[in-house]
């Protein structure tokens, strides 16, 4: 143990000598002292009590090494204290009162060594502390299992800085560092903390231009921009914000507020109207201005709806600049509504089946840091190697974008995970790095695998398996098709298989069908929804006739899906059925059940006739009517598509595969964006006439 004038006589001659630094990562707070998102930030212990974890008296099984335990003893778990919040009214200070700890083992303040360790050149990193009363600091670490290990520690007295020379040599496979705090008898106050590296370890030293597709969220869009404008330090590193306006309400609509914010970002922000083209044509727009603009490193796409932590801005443009090679760097996102919840520590693309996927089979979804703190989770230690990262905030080098392209015309879904792939292939890695999140409306309480959104998911999910999968004929893709083709016709979900059938046709088109359908596609698929029962909702159940059944199925015993070596036999005596025997007729005038979302399960719809079946959100309730005819026909175009995939497999594959370079290609693009202005509104013609001479208004 160091007393801190030693330690500052041995730092200040130290500091001589060591070359310039550049910050990694810095001490933060949240911008808002909300309950929900403080364990994110700093959790406590009093050092009387013994008592640590997670802020606001939020459960947890958190775990703390006080100065006085041993390297590599297990930490003790403890209860929850909470933090008080006039702790935290500052970004980057933070009083300790009086005999009690703050720990930064969190995910937004611990250091996250080994991605620093696998991506980067650096090898040692020096973590600069600041502070003002008498303490002790402790410096942890971790190993890729989640052991915790005391690094090194040092009590501090008075007002000064303490330097601790941290080397990444041992961070391989996983691991964290971070520090805690503990006072003394009187209050201690962290000024500041840096993790920082030789700069003349980063290969470039870039800024970033924003791509942020909007569409009728005006309020969330101007919320982003003003984060942007009041962050000097951002301002700094971007060069343009692109704002891709694909929506009927628009952000000029909104000049009072729009106005001052456009005047204050001066050059730094452009919006650009365009006809909705889709996540895909908005964000390519954004790729495209950005890459072509030639001044830009970076280009991170956004979306519009998210609550940005601007520090992760930084950070993902720092980790960036010191990549080994160019790499995509991309943000975590939390749930919006429940603030300390993760959806995913990061995804891969599974190969065999070309569905998303947790990296090697670890961790959980939705990963709650108010009830399991990072020091006490294991498996969040093991460093996440993921296949790419959601376009809610993901960092792409432009020299990545003018080598591989934009994305695909695709409208939506399977943009950011294809082309993560195109840009893995192409030798350009993707990282989704701790400590860089942003908070998105978590998709968790929707299901859009049913209604419109099937066929994107349909379509774009096989194109990608033509596109990437190495296996004969996509592995497991066109049977699980086939499979939720059934699944969604014995559940009485015919609007949903019009989309399937429909984007199982369009990939049979081939590719240089893609970019002329990608403004006709949504209207086309939504227009069919008057011709289907299941997919006119209502707001209440009262709406429709009162539920009635003679008799409960299977002699209302509980449902149970059906096992696994049942389910062949299950499936063609089920199929029968529908195939054959016509509804009951009391059943077409009244619903059979009203059956809660989540327990709509398949292998309950199909038990009967019709029933009420609410959406995931509970705002809506459509009227699900089995059909005979219907399942026939889809049936029959089904197994017709999935015969003609297989068989087309390889020649189909070999035409996507030739044509991805010049479908994605800036020409391509250019002659799409040029095809779809913005739509010319009754309120645009009016302002376009002047009152009284009937001329374009000045």
């Amino acid at each position: 143990m160091t007393t801190t004038t030693t330690a500052a006589r041995s730092d200040a001659q130290h500091t001589s000598q060591i070359p310039p630094q550049r910050t990694l990562q810095r001490l933060i707070l949240p911008l808002e002292a909300s309950p929900d998102i403080v364990p994110l930030y700093i959790e406590r212990e009093d050092a009387r009590s013994g008592a640590t974890g997670g802020a606001f008296g939020l459960g947890s099984e958190a775990q703390a090494t006080s100065p006085g335990q041993g390297q590599g003893e297990p930490a003790r778990q403890t209860a929850v204290e909470q933090v008080d919040i006039s702790e935290l009214s500052d970004r980057h200070t933070v009083r300790i009162p009086a005999q009690s700890m703050r720990s930064f083992g969190t995910y937004f303040n611990a250091f996250p060594a080994s991605y620093w360790r696998r991506w980067t050149p650096v090898r040692r990193i020096r973590l600069t502390i600041r502070t003002a009363g008498t303490g002790h600091l402790v410096v942890m670490r971790s190993t890729a299992r989640g052991t915790l290990q005391r690094q090194e520690s040092r009590s501090v007295d008075g007002t000064g800085e303490q330097v601790f020379e941290l080397p990444l040599t041992a961070f391989g496979d996983g691991g964290w560092y971070w520090f805690d705090a503990y006072a003394g008898s009187g209050d201690l106050v962290v000024l500041g903390a840096e993790w920082t590296a030789d700069a003349d370890l980063a290969r470039t030293e870039g800024s970033f231009s924003i791509s942020m597709t909007t569409m009728n969220k005006v309020p969330y869009c101007l919320d982003n921009i003003r984060a942007l404008a009041e962050d000097p330090e951002l301002r700094g590193l971007l060069d343009v914000m692109y704002v891709i306006d694909q929506g009927s309400d628009r952000l000029r609509d909104h000049a009072e507020e729009l106005d001052p914010l456009a005047e204050q970002m001066g050059g730094q922000l452009r919006v650009i109207e365009q006809g909705n083209i889709g996540g895909s044509g908005g964000f390519s727009r954004g790729m495209y201005e950005s890459a072509t603009a030639g001044t830009s490193t970076y280009v991170i796409n956004c979306d519009d709806d998210i609550v940005l932590e601007p520090e992760s801005l930084i950070r993902m443009t720092t980790f960036a600049d010191f990549a080994t090679r160019p790499t995509i760097v991309g943000a975590h996102m939390f749930d919006l509504n429940n603030r300390s919840v993760l959806h995913t520590f990061g995804e891969v693309v599974d190969p065999w089946r070309i569905q998303p996927a947790l990296p090697g089979g670890q961790g959980e979804l939705g990963h709650d840091f108010a009830t399991q703190p990072l020091r006490s989770t294991p498996w969040l230690h093991r460093r996440a190697d993921v296949d790419y990262n959601g376009w809610w905030s993901c960092l792409i080098p432009t020299e990545t974008v003018r080598a591989i392209g934009l994305s695909l015309p695709v409208f939506i879904k399977w943009d950011d995970a294809e082309y993560g792939l195109r840009a893995k292939r192409a030798g350009y890695p993707t990282v989704s790095l701790p400590g860089a999140g942003v908070w998105h409306m978590s998709w968790v309480d929707k299901d859009d695998l049913v209604g419109w959104q099937a066929y994107f998911h349909e379509r774009n999910r096989i194109i990608t398996a033509l596109l990437h999968s190495p296996y004969r004929r996509g592995g497991r893709v066109i049977k699980e098709s086939q499979f939720m083709d059934v699944k969604h016709l014995i559940s009485m979900q015919y609007y949903t298989e019009a989309g399937r059938l429909m984007a199982q046709r369009d990939v049979l088109a081939g590719p240089d069908a893609l970019h002329p359908m990608i403004g006709t596609k949504l209207p086309e698929i939504r227009s069919l929804a008057a011709e289907f029962d299941d997919a006119i909702a209502r707001k209440d159940q009262d709406q429709f006739p009162p539920v009635h059944m003679d008799k409960p199925p299977r002699k209302g015993r509980p449902f149970s899906e059906p096992r696994r070596s049942m389910l062949p036999a299950w499936t063609a005596k089920t199929l029968a059925k529908q195939l054959i025997k016509p509804p009951r007729r009391r059943a077409e005038e009244n619903p059979q059940a009203a059956i809660p979302h989540l327990d709509a399960k398949w292998w309950r719809l199909s038990a009967y006739d019709s029933a009420l079946v609410s959406n995931a959100e509970g705002t809506q309730i459509a009227w699900y009517k089995r059909d005979p005819r219907q399942v026939r026909e889809m049936l029959a175009h089904a197994i017709g598509a999935h015969v003609e995939l297989h068989r087309r497999w390889p020649q189909l594959q070999r035409s996507f595969q030739d044509a991805v370079e010049r479908i994605t290609s800036f020409e391509e693009w250019e002659r799409t964006f040029a095809a779809h202005p913005a739509p010319v509104r009754d309120r645009d013609r009016a302002e376009q006439v002047g009152p009284s001479s009937g001329g374009p208004a000045a």
